[in-house]
């Protein structure tokens, strides 16, 4: 199957300084990530710090975002929780609203853990839903959950689920793994987490990327998308792994909600919940760096 290498941007989400979840915060910025040439969002996973939040606030939040008018089809919210029930009812919900697709995460707390209690776990979410319009997209992201989705997870919930599992975003960082995904299932999109691997996934046949620093560079991103296999390819691809390895020397969600104030004008942006702590002046210079190469920075 060919996919058509797409971006979804992992949007941050505004709090306001209470701590609460700031809906016409996140539309904003929302609109904006679409307006910059975003394919899609993918709100609630790792850099939205999701698990941060409770099932009642993701599940607002969400309405916020198609209340507000921006196509359900471009939304692959982030689903996956430690308790299953939460899985399921964040799930339930997101495919009500008409969504394309919910990125999830493997139950994370208890580990290590067999393929086959992932897969059960997988199993009960999608037997529970019992929808066909289901579309699932798993999330390997070891390194935060020390849950893998290993190949053979995948080929069993290929097999038993023929058609339910759209997806996977590799968050590993590890190009060898990503290719054999692509490599042992054609079928389902496998977008790479970063813009680094850009190039390499769509060669293999992947679906593009899925990136934390598309938050401050979806434009430049969205351009090396269309520039791939032209001669502006290389130029492309050089801005966007100069915005990302500034994003990768500093406290990533942190440094993203930084950029994002900086660039709305709004301080609030920059709040992040406990146990992330917001970033300080010492690092101004690498966030105006990071914004002058994406074009993000206001004009004085």
């Amino acid at each position: 199957m060919t996919h058509t290498p797409r971006l979804y941007v992992p949007v941050i989400t505004p709090f306001r300084p209470d701590l609460g979840v700031d809906h016409a915060g996140l539309v904003k910025v929302a609109r904006m990530m679409l307006d910059d040439g975003a394919d899609g969002l993918a709100p609630f996973g790792t850099t939205s710090e999701a698990t941060s939040m409770s099932v009642t606030e993701r599940m607002s939040a969400l309405e916020a975002l198609v209340e507000s008018g921006i196509d359900p089809a471009r939304l692959i919210p982030g689903t996956g929780c430690a308790a299953l029930p939460d899985t399921i009812a964040l799930t339930r919900h997101a495919l009500g609203l008409g969504v394309k697709g919910t990125l999830t995460l493997p139950p994370f707390y208890y580990k290590p853990v067999s393929d086959e209690g992932v897969f059960a776990s997988y199993a009960r979410v999608i037997e529970a839903v019992g929808s066909d319009r289901l579309g699932l997209y798993l999330y390997h992201i070891p390194q935060m959950t020390g849950v893998p989705i290993t190949l053979n997870l995948i080929d069993h919930l290929v097999t038993a689920f023929p058609g339910v599992i759209r997806g996977l975003k590799d968050s590993g960082g590890k190009w060898d793994n990503t290719a054999a995904v692509i490599a042992a299932f054609p079928g389902i999109a496998t977008f790479s987490a970063s813009e680094a691997l850009l190039r390499q996934n769509i060669a293999a046949g992947g679906a593009g990327c899925i990136s934390a620093s598309a938050n401050v560079n979806a434009a430049g991103i969205a351009r090396l998308i269309r520039a791939v296999g032209t001669a502006g390819e290389q130029a492309a691809a050089d801005q966007a792994a100069q915005v990302r390895r500034i994003f990768e020397g500093l406290p990533l969600i942190p440094a993203i909600k930084a950029a994002i104030a900086r660039r709305t004008g709004d301080p609030a942006h920059a709040i992040v919940r406990p146990p992330l702590v917001a970033m300080t002046p010492e690092h101004d210079a690498a966030i105006t760096a990071a914004l002058t190469l994406s074009g993000g920075l206001p004009s004085a």
